[in-house]
């Protein structure tokens, strides 16, 4: 029987949650509802000194928002809880394992205080040898159930010493497993130390706690970011020594998020620097107050950022770039997700999210509108508002400069009042002010008509009148067709706005 697909997103509260992160927890939901499995969210916060309040909140907001909610987990329920570790840890959920591994003696206790290891790695350092670890050489000569009797061990554990459990690594042992992204992965054993695996609070670590999860919530595929794939190995032989290798989930390790410029993975400094987020909404660090925008709030779709996100590490094959989250569901596969880092691009972002502004409807950008503009606007004007400015923008706070749909003009172009008015200017404009309060029809074609037959009849050029129109219309240099901006803001308004601008300008501009 093929066993059903259950994937898992295990971020740390330890504060907001990365693009990154959103990224992996995209690709397990792209998985499971491609193959009609569950998609989790567990809270791994074996870490409690690293834990920040608030996080774990953000982490389920940011899910929420980009539309990619788990459908069992923290925060949702289901039959495999709780969610978080340190609750299972209040159920003593782990603790049996890791005695299980020292007693079948594949674990050891390791009673070296913190200070006793710092010390041996600067001697180490003094004597020049590189990147000490405690391992299968080293262990013989510190303090645990290894190196000491039985009788010490067990005088110490009964004195309530404190001891961490660290795994017994196997010496010069090749651990093969298969990634379902970058192939078959061999690393030998002697390359690798003796983790912790059970802290000295009666914590397990992350290697020891995600294991024990994703065995008893029946994981079939840890999807999760290459920086965990030196650990891959380790997880590999705790689940032999457990006895669950038949059992165990199949891995996938996906590329990292480069900088802009593809040196080093991208981190919130870059962000910051190139001016754009790499948070999905606004975070405020709970210590200092600091705010950290988010594509939320910065206006982007939460399609366009999950487009976005999608492309980062993984092509459909097909010249395609704009889908919908049901069309990643059906494309999405991991065989085309990229075994190399994928270069963040803030630029392509924004090309997204303009193709999403500009593909929905008037109606639903001038409900969006009407949250940012104040006065008493219906949405069947500022839908015509939306309609002239959605060519002309990649944000709705974009089409707000067109701030002359939303009142007169305050400040007219310095650089076209000083090159485009003219001592007869005032009395061209007067005349078309007559000219257009004669005419009947209030359309874009019947504007443009009589404008054109009124350059006609004054032997006047296009340059001499129609920006000198724009300006006292709008105040602008420049922006989208005069006769569409007139049929929108309306006959009146037009006409009262000419008068004025004429008296405004003219006592701006001296000759």
């Amino acid at each position: 029987m093929e066993r059903k697909v259950r994937v898992r997103f295990a971020p740390s509260p330890t504060g907001p949650l990365h693009i990154g992160g959103v990224r992996t927890a995209l690709f397990n939901y792209l998985f499971a509802k491609k193959h009609g499995g569950d998609f989790i969210l567990r809270i791994e916060d074996t870490d409690q000194t690293r834990f920040v309040q608030g996080a774990e909140d953000y982490i389920i907001e940011s899910l929420k928002w980009c539309g990619i909610a788990p459908n069992e987990g923290q925060g949702i329920g289901g039959k495999y809880g709780p969610y978080k570790q340190s609750e299972r840890k209040d159920a003593d959920i782990y603790t049996k394992y890791a005695f299980q591994l020292v007693e079948e003696g594949n674990a050891y206790y390791a009673f070296d205080t913190s200070e006793e290891l710092t010390n041996m790695r600067d001697m180490a350092k003094q004597a020049k040898m590189a990147n000490w670890q405690y391992n299968g050489v080293t262990r013989g000569s510190m303090k645990n159930s290894i190196s000491l009797s039985e009788d010490e061990v067990k005088q110490r554990i009964d004195a309530g010493d404190p001891f961490t459990i660290r795994i017994k690594m196997p010496r010069n042992e090749d651990i093969r497993f298969h990634d379902e992204i970058r192939g078959w992965v061999t690393v030998n054993t002697s390359n690798l130390d003796d983790k912790v695996i059970y802290k000295s609070d009666g914590m397990p670590t992350y290697h020891l706690a995600n294991i024990v999860d994703d065995h008893l919530m029946e994981i079939s595929h840890v999807i999760r970011g290459e920086e965990w794939l030196p650990s891959a190995p380790l997880h590999v032989l705790l689940y032999r020594f457990l006895g669950w290798e038949d059992s165990m989930p199949k891995f996938a390790h996906l590329p990292l998020i480069l900088k802009p410029n593809g040196n080093g993975k991208l981190s919130k400094r870059d962000g910051d620097k190139g001016g754009f987020p790499v948070f999905p909404i606004e975070w405020t660090d709970p210590k200092t107050g600091d705010i950290s925008s988010g594509y939320k709030q910065r206006g982007y779709f939460k399609e366009a950022f999950i487009n976005m996100l999608a492309f980062l590490g993984w092509n459909p094959g097909t010249t395609q770039e704009i889908f919908s989250l049901d069309e990643l569901v059906a494309a999405f596969s991991l065989e085309r997700v990229s075994k190399s880092g994928a270069k963040f691009d803030p630029d392509k972002t924004k090309w997204f999210n303009q193709h999403y502004l500009r593909s929905k409807s008037n109606k639903e950008l001038a409900t969006l509108l009407k949250e940012k503009v104040t006065g008493d606007f219906s949405i069947e004007y500022l839908s015509g508002v939306a309609n002239l400015m959605k060519e002309r923008a990649s944000f709705i706070d974009e089409m707000l400069e067109g701030d002359y749909f939303f009142g007169k003009p305050v400040e007219y172009d310095a650089k076209t009042v000083k090159k485009k008015w003219k001592e007869r200017t005032p009395g061209i404009l007067a005349e078309l002010k007559t000219m257009y309060a004669n005419l009947t029809d209030w359309n874009t074609e019947a504007l443009e008509t009589a404008f054109k037959a009124f350059l006609a009849e004054k032997e006047l050029g296009m340059g001499a009148v129609l920006p000198n129109f724009r300006l006292v219309v709008t105040g602008k240099g420049m922006g989208p067709s005069m006769f569409d901006i007139s049929v929108v803001l309306g006959k009146e308004e037009v006409l009262a706005r000419i008068e004025e601008g004429i008296a405004a300008v003219s006592d701006l501009k001296s000759f």
